[in-house]
């Protein structure tokens, strides 16, 4: 499977100007057919607590710009959104749109991030989500999530091949982000895609380091720190030849 990571340095609170960067990032890449694009973690505004600006209804802009990439490179497409909530918070969310505009995933992020101050303002997802694209069966999650093992252990068990964390992960403490993204896809004998996006906002400096971890742990694939397209390809022979080589799961209690 052909990956694009879209390593976006977003407009802070612009919406219409990070869907423009976004769509001509994407196009740099020219992604065949049947490829996975993944945008970061509130790509469309930034990490903005200003749910006035962020905040949209399902189906809303970013939604839209979704399906319409994918449909337009006949891929699946993945990208982080706020959505309203009927309390007045959001939810922080990645949301999988198929090439036909149905909406493959749509998962709320398990843990906000309490130390940014996003719990005061996003409500926390309580399940995992799943779905298959070209033949691996992927699990979408969020940022701060990558420092729960539980969460993608719940994951897998519900047969998740693949782990990708969507992020605004800061340069401060990027080499937890890269331990942690080799300690999943290690773990979990697992894919660990990682989509951050680089640059400044008011708040942080984002220094990018998108990954493709394989499940041995080794980095196949590494975005570096300037806003960039980084294209490579999974197989789902060799997470599952792993798997059934080295047992860590059985020995678990999962099947692999």
């Amino acid at each position: 499977m052909k990956l694009h990571l879209v390593q976006i340095d977003s407009v802070w609170e612009d919406r219409a100007a990070n869907h423009a960067k976004a769509r001509t990032l994407i196009a740099s890449a020219a992604p065949q057919p049947g490829s996975l694009i993944i945008l970061p973690e509130t790509f469309s505004t930034g990490f903005s607590m200003n749910l006035a600006v962020t905040a949209e209804p399902e189906g809303g802009p970013t939604e839209q710009f979704l399906r319409e990439m994918a449909a337009h490179y006949q891929s699946c497409v993945i990208g982080g959104v706020v959505t309203q909530t009927a309390d007045g918070l959001g939810k922080n969310q990645s949301l999988a749109l198929a090439p036909d505009g149905s909406i493959l995933a749509r998962y709320t992020k398990n843990y906000p991030f309490t130390f940014g101050g996003e719990s005061t303002v996003h409500t926390a997802g309580t399940e995992v989500a799943l779905f298959e694209w070209q033949g691996l069966r992927i699990a979408p999650l969020i940022c701060y999530d990558l420092r729960f093992p539980e969460l993608a252990r719940s994951a897998v068990r519900a047969g998740a091949e693949v782990l990708i964390y969507i992020a605004a992960w800061p340069v401060k403490r990027i080499h937890h982000w890269i331990s942690l993204l080799q300690a999943r896809a290690i773990e979990n004998l697992a894919y660990a895609i990682g989509v951050n996006r680089c640059g400044t906002d008011p708040d942080f400096t984002y220094t990018g380091r998108s990954l493709v971890v394989d499940p041995h742990g080794l980095v196949i694939a590494d975005a570096a720190e300037q806003e960039c397209v980084v294209s490579t390809q999974i197989d789902p022979a060799i997470v599952r030849a792993w798997r059934a080589q080295f047992p860590a799961l059985k020995d678990a209690g999962m099947q692999a």
